[in-house]
């Protein structure tokens, strides 16, 4: 609970951070441990599940991240790595002004490619022993992939809409992933 708080408050000093391993960490303490505590709740037999849980985690909040940059901005926070965006030629004005340029669409492929990473990583280290008593996350994580190829599939047109899945959508693509486990 302490990391959460620990991240809580990062939000409360920062609104932006200069790489990837200050974001992931920040993404460890308001998700990856939110993941660690939800496996408690559901239950693991095999330690590994706590890789899948943690990896989970950081995977839901990089697809918060994606989806909610343009309100971020809005509220003059930029979530996406500093130096991921100057390597990329995407000044934070860009960002703040909503402006989708092809440099913020490889940014933006960028961070999707690497969420996809983290789910794989996580759905990898699952073991098959405990993937019916971790059945809400992996609900979850089909709803959050889902989303993610949704924003991709709409450009990644972040910056001035929130780009979601209908309540349909979701209850099929949970009534599906329930039923394959």
């Amino acid at each position: 609970m302490l990391a959460v708080i620990d991240g809580m408050t990062m939000d409360l000093d920062r609104n932006r951070y200069l790489d990837f391993a200050a974001l992931e960490r920040y993404c460890h303490c308001v998700a990856g441990v939110v993941g660690l505590m939800s496996a408690e709740i559901f239950g693991y037999v095999e330690p590994a599940t706590r890789d899948y849980a943690r990896d989970l985690g950081v995977a839901f909040q990089l697809t918060n991240i994606i989806r909610d940059v343009g309100e971020d901005a809005r509220r003059g926070r930029i979530y996406l790595p500093q130096d991921e965006l100057q390597s990329h030629g995407v000044a934070a004005a860009d960002i703040f002004q909503r402006r989708v340029t092809p440099a913020f669409t490889a940014l933006m492929a960028q961070q999707v490619a690497r969420a996809r990473a983290f789910y794989s990583r996580a759905l990898a280290a699952l073991p098959s022993i405990d993937r019916r008593a971790q059945r809400p996350g992996l609900v979850m994580a089909a709803i959050y992939q889902a989303l993610l190829c949704r924003i991709e599939r709409d450009g990644f047109h972040v910056l001035d809409r929130r780009i979601a899945l209908t309540p349909l959508a979701k209850a099929w693509i949970a009534w599906r992933t329930s039923w394959s486990y």
